[in-house]
């Protein structure tokens, strides 16, 4: 057990439950690590440390007795900042919230305790889930390299599951933050169908683009997480009624004579080399596994992201209104842009982009006519550093290749798996995704778990 870290969430669940190890040692293990580690890598904004140990604590006693909430039964996982967590530091990685203590767990929270999950603690993101950490926030570091970007807004949740600091973490995915980390960091995340999974209890971005999901070190670590959280909630009435499938139990039925859509043109065209040659070998590995590429046409996701930029912006004015302008001297200048565009956008002007997200979710879920899955990159360019992202807001081949293949899948609110697919000569990690029409992420998990059972991508881990 000295290197209990890097074991799956189900493995060291299994060991947990079967009493082999004890979650008070698993924990007590990870919070060493954390010590140890953290202050290079900056992934947490608060270990709660006394509350994990009673937890684990708790969980043994309760498998000694024979009670069993399932897999995530006394196994450490963490938090995004903007997760509600009650009497505990809860930012949304912004100073004017540096105070705020939550009077009350989120549902994702209460939902975690219900499975006997221990929490180590809240994970450091960007201020209020948009691009850029507040200009008084250390941003983590990535434990593939230190120039390499993290991946925003859910950068702690990465960098503290890469570097076995957790076994798990919850992300958020408003234009592509559960997604980027995952890819940056070389881990598998799950952006669930808009509704699946509630918000109550979480800070908003923007309410009809935030999608809460887990970020794991395997597609089965991470189905086991969203198995715990997603479902209806009486206090979210956004939160879908729809029954939630047991994602474990369905999740290894493989890939045969499964239809993945391909649109070569829109997956390729402006894509690095290193990225496109790893996407190409993930295409084949899928063909092999018995799954048919069929030739799809994808909407303009270019104007997708375009687009985003203006909803984003007006969703996320609404939820400032009690703070911007009128605090403005407390927002980093990244935010602050974007509010200032939703305060400039017209009703017409709005509407318009209303309308082109309604027809760009129309023509995605035509595509799931032809085909069960869609095949796309998580990133046109793989090893992105800091200093490149530097330029993100104002060079437009960068901002368009981050979101091309992200923030059209928010807006349309369709499910998503990320899957690690490979690495630069200098070990920058890089990532693909399968798209499942809404609701499907059983399909989603499925077409991942066959992936990984053939590929070791995912079980590599950074030297620290």
């Amino acid at each position: 057990m000295n290197q209990v870290h890097y074991l799956s969430l189900c493995e060291v669940g299994q060991r947990i439950q079967s009493q082999e190890a004890s979650s008070v040692e698993v924990t007590q293990q990870l919070l060493d690590r954390i010590e140890r580690l953290d202050p290079t890598l900056n992934s947490y904004l608060h270990v709660m440390k006394e509350s994990a140990l009673q937890q684990a604590a708790q969980a043994d006693e309760e498998i000694a007795r024979g009670q069993f909430r399932g897999p995530l039964h006394g196994v450490p996982i963490a938090l995004k900042d903007l997760i509600w967590t009650k009497d505990t530091p809860t930012t949304h990685g912004m100073t004017i919230h540096k105070d705020h203590y939550p009077p009350e767990d989120s549902t994702v929270v209460n939902r975690f305790r219900e499975a006997g999950a221990v929490i180590l603690g809240k994970l450091i993101q960007t201020e209020s889930a948009f691009a850029d950490h507040h200009p008084d926030v250390t941003h983590p570091t990535n434990p593939w390299g230190n120039s390499l970007w993290t991946g925003v807004s859910s950068s702690g949740s990465g960098v503290a599951t890469a570097a076995g600091l957790c076994f798990g973490a919850i992300g958020t995915d408003t234009g592509g933050s559960i997604r980027f980390p995952s890819n940056a960091n070389g881990l598998t995340g799950i952006k669930p169908t808009w509704g699946r999974v509630t918000r109550h209890g979480a800070f908003e971005l923007a309410a009809s683009l935030d999608h809460i999901g887990p970020i794991a070190r395997s597609v089965a670590d991470a189905a086991a997480m969203l198995q715990a959280i997603a479902g209806h909630d009486e206090k979210d009435p956004t939160s879908s009624t729809l029954p939630v499938p047991d994602y474990l139990a369905l999740m290894t039925k493989g890939l045969k004579k499964c239809r993945i859509g391909l649109d070569s043109q829109w997956a390729f065209e402006g894509v690095d080399s290193e990225t496109k040659q790893a996407l190409k070998e993930a295409i084949n590995t899928l063909t092999e596994l018995g799954a048919e590429i069929v030739d799809i046409s994808m909407p303009d996701t270019d104007e997708a992201a375009r687009d985003w930029s203006g909803l984003c912006a007006v969703e996320t004015a609404v939820a400032h209104e009690q703070t911007f302008p009128a605090q403005r001297d407390q927002y980093g200048p990244g935010l602050a842009g974007l509010l200032d565009l939703g305060h400039s956008l017209s009703a017409m002007e709005y509407q318009k982009l209303l309308l082109r997200r309604a027809a760009l979710r129309g023509h995605i879920n035509a595509l799931f006519e032809q085909v069960d899955l869609i095949f796309a990159p998580a990133n046109s360019f793989a090893g992105l550093t800091w200093e490149t992202m530097e330029r993100f807001g104002t060079d437009e081949e960068l901002f368009r290749g981050v979101l091309r293949f992200t923030s059209a899948f928010d807006s349309s609110g369709h499910p998503t798996v990320t899957l690690p697919c490979g690495q630069t000569p200098n070990g920058a990690p890089i990532g693909f995704q399968l798209v499942a029409a809404h609701f499907d992420e059983t399909r989603a998990i499925q077409g991942g778990w066959a992936y990984q059972q053939v590929t070791k991508w995912h079980k590599r881990h950074p030297e620290l």
